[in-house]
């Protein structure tokens, strides 16, 4: 209960301030804005989840996994609290007691949900909900995130206005401050000299997912597999609907051609960061791409009845280049028709106080709990590393073609299209019908056992490839294949083993790496069109989108030929 200078008792003198959410997404605003309080031993943080929603089902398991402390809905509402921070004003929040404060709720308002609340109101301004609360537990704080939303929120419910004041948006603090980690972020994805392509769904019957559900599978297997890189960010409440293993078998096609599906909580900020183009329904997460790096945007649909117009991602939507059918052409031709400064002006009506709005919401909060600020910084805490595919393909349609440049090659993910130049597969990692089916068969170094054999019986590399040229009659060119250092290749008729090395593509002052296995397509192309054995060196160039890789052929010496695989 209340102490008698107002404050809350938690049984040793510190301030108790609850947490509240109802969904999973309005948790993770809340651990954006929770470091307000880091190395505070004066503050106690605690959790309740609210009843009542749908997509409440992956909220507690969240605070599990980061540790928190929850207490059930009964206990939190016979409890009093310093602080009662929610993302959301939805749910039976007058049954909390304490000071409340309402924090942003994603980028903006944009969208009305349909069937709830107020007719045409935009989600997270209705007055149904903002008035109910603020009747029954008058907020303390209303934070926003641009002036646009203030007035936006003193015409429609000019009471709950009273308290609102423009903070900025804490989830944006974390991603400008993360945006000196974007290298990190590529190389733990695994992305490489590719691009990577930022596909986002929202929640509901407008979204990408439902509008388009094939898009992200039609992408994945379409798009040349060494130039793109795919990953999905759907919004926490389609995760919530869906479940984790139902949304996963949904998009099996995708995510085994290599799809990244990226997690709900900081990584999907991590891959934004990380991304080179965004493709994006009317969800309000372009606006975070937006606000912190001008890269291409493509839309998907205008959000039908769902956006709001003349919105932050109405005028965006808009203003962008929208994709049509699922190819390289149709998407390469919709990247280049973005006009560079449109997404910024978007974000710039929808944030204010860019990279300080954690700074400005503790001076709030502080002040609201009568205490001073500790007196070190609470800087918005970097985003982690994302986590790479969880799949990738083993088995590629190959296209190959043969030009005055060299050998312009193009991998798709096999059975995925029209057949291609050749298959290629990677021995020991696909069935036993594509092994035999294969034109080209290569397999990587194995990696250490866990618990290794008394005595070892390793192929040698020519052993090897000897071997799966006799086992395999279909197999014209088998290969061992090495991250670094020269790659042993054997081609059928050919009683000579070649080294093989790929030169890396300097641009820029990067240096970019090609795929060994990439390389020994080109040359099984290159063998196939000359009809003869190679002069020996030989010298191949490799061309893959725009890059140029110098490709050496030479015969291979007894030590490598006899290196363990």
């Amino acid at each position: 209960m209340a102490t008698g200078d107002g404050r809350r008792a938690t049984g040793d003198g510190r301030r108790a301030v609850l947490l509240a959410a109802r969904s999973a997404v309005a948790l993770y605003r809340l651990l954006d804005v929770a470091p307000v309080f880091a190395g505070d031993d004066r503050i106690t943080r605690l959790f309740t989840l609210i009843p009542g929603s749908d997509f409440g089902v992956d909220v507690l398991s969240a605070i599990d996994t980061i540790g928190g402390r929850t207490l059930p809905w009964s206990e939190a509402c016979d409890r009093s609290f310093d602080l009662v921070l929610t993302a959301s004003p939805k749910g039976d929040l007058s049954l909390l007691q304490g000071r409340h404060v309402l924090l942003p709720h994603g980028a903006g308002f944009n969208k009305s949900i349909p069937d709830e609340g107020s007719a045409d109101s935009a989600s997270g301004l209705d007055p149904a909900y903002l008035l109910r609360v603020d009747t029954a537990t008058p907020t303390a704080l209303h934070a926003l995130a641009h002036p646009d939303q203030l007035a936006r929120l003193s015409s429609v419910a000019p009471q709950a206005a009273r308290k609102a004041k423009v903070i900025g948006d804490p989830t944006l603090d974390r991603i400008l401050a993360s945006l000196p980690l974007r290298d990190r972020y590529r190389a733990a994805l695994g992305t490489g000299h590719r691009k990577l392509l930022a596909l986002v769904s929202t929640w509901g019957q407008e979204s990408l997912l439902r509008r388009r559900p094939d898009l992200p599978a039609r992408l994945a297997t379409q798009l040349p597999y060494d130039e793109y890189q795919l990953a999905l960010i759907v919004h926490p409440n389609e995760r919530s609907r869906l479940g984790r293993y139902e949304l996963a078998e949904l998009l099996a096609p995708a995510l085994d051609a290599g799809m990244i599906l990226t997690d709900a909580h900081e990584e999907w900020a991590s891959v934004l960061i990380a991304a080179d183009a965004l493709v994006t329904d009317h969800g309000s997460t372009a606006l975070y791409y937006a606000a912190a790096q001008e890269r291409p945007i493509v839309g998907v649909g205008r959000g039908g009845s769902e956006l709001i117009p003349d919105s932050p991602m109405d005028v965006l939507l808009r203003q962008i280049p929208e994709l049509g059918s699922a190819d390289a052409d149709a998407l390469t031709e919709a990247l280049e028709a973005y006009r560079p400064g449109t997404g910024r002006a978007a974000a710039q009506a929808s944030f204010a106080h860019q990279g300080a709005a954690l700074s400005r919401l503790r001076t709030e909060l502080y002040a609201l709990l009568g205490l001073s600020p500790p007196p070190f910084d609470a800087p918005a805490r970097l985003l982690p590393p994302p986590a790479p595919a969880t799949r990738a393909p083993a088995a590629f349609d190959v296209d190959a073609e043969i030009t005055p440049e060299g050998i312009r090659i193009a991998r798709r993910p096999f059975g995925t299209g029209t057949p291609g130049h050749h298959l290629a597969a990677e021995h020991g990692a696909v069935s036993e019908a594509l092994t035999r089916s294969a034109g080209v068969l290569y397999q990587r170094p194995l990696p250490p056992s866990a618990s290794p054999a008394p005595t070892d019986l390793p192929w040698s590399s020519g052993g090897w490839t000897r071997h799966t040229l006799s086992e395999y009659p279909g197999c014209h060119v088998a290969a061992i294949v090495r991250p670094s250092g020269p790659c042993l290749l054997d081609v059928r008729g050919d009683p000579q083993s070649y080294a093989l090395q790929v030169e890396p593509h300097r641009e820029g002052g990067r240096i970019a790496h090609l795929d060994p296995a990439v390389a020994v397509s080109a040359v099984h192309a290159w063998l196939i069109a000359h009809r003869a054995r190679p002069a020996a060196p030989t010298g191949l160039t490799c061309l893959i989108g725009d890059r140029s890789f110098a490709v050496r052929l030479r015969p291979a010496t007894d030590e490598e030929t006899g290196q363990p695989l």
